[in-house]
Formats: C-alpha cells, sequence, structure tokens
C-alpha cells in the first residue's frame, strides 16, 4: 500500500480508516483515481478491519468484495472500514469511501477469512 500512497489514519478493534491522496500517477484517462486503486485501498482497510482484533496473530484472506461506485474519485480519499461481523475464520466488512467535501464516492462489503500468521505460505 506504501506504492499507492495510502495512510492509516486509526486502527482498532473491528475498525480501520485510511487516507488516499490523489496523484496522477494513479488516475485514469479522465483525471480520476482509477478504480482499481480504489479497490486495493479499500481491500487493505477492510482486511485490517477484519483482523484488527488480533494483528500479530492473524492475516486476512480476501474470499469476497462488491464495490458500488457511485462517483469519480477526484480528490483525497478516506477509507472508513468495520468489520460488522467475525467469526472464528471469517470477517464481514463493510468500507465507505468519502472524498475532501464528505460524500461517500464508494461503497464496498467484503469476506475475509482469517489465518494464523504461520499459514500465510498456503
Amino acid at each position: 500500500m506504501e506504492y499507492i500512497g495510502l495512510n492509516p489514519v486509526c486502527l482498532e478493534d473491528g475498525h480501520c480508516v485510511t487516507t488516499l491522496v490523489w496523484q496522477p500517477e494513479l488516475t485514469n484517462s479522465r483525471g480520476d483515481i482509477h478504480g482499481g486503486t480504489v479497490m486495493s485501498a479499500i481491500d487493505f482497510t477492510m482486511s485490517a478491519a477484519a483482523r484488527s482484533h488480533d494483528r500479530d496473530r492473524l492475516g486476512a484472506v480476501t474470499m469476497d468484495m462488491t464495490t458500488h461506485f457511485y462517483d469519480p474519485a477526484r480528490s483525497m480519499l478516506t477509507i472508513d472500514a468495520r468489520c460488522v461481523r467475525r467469526g472464528r475464520s471469517l470477517a464481514f466488512c463493510e468500507a465507505d469511501v468519502r472524498d475532501e467535501a464528505g460524500v461517500v464516492v464508494v461503497a464496498a462489503r467484503g469476506i475475509f477469512r482469517l489465518i494464523a500468521m504461520h499459514d500465510k505460505a498456503r
């Protein structure tokens, strides 16, 4: 996430917030932040929320992610992710992406498989 400039803001049990600064290298031909870049930022932020209760021992693997683009992303973005339900091996998360004016430009939901860190190579 360092490559795209994703910045951590907050990480607590069940909640993670990051910001993504608009950069010309991240845009599509219209000058909007590319959808794939936004999805990468959302995926990372939701996965952090999914494993936030035990982040030193657990990793998270994305099993499913649904993304809804409402408006173009043309400014700095704030990604606010919440883990809405967590079981022993699965976590269900939601995220809103807001532009600098506070408008929700993207919304997403994801399901993550929680894995012990030593299982990451599987």
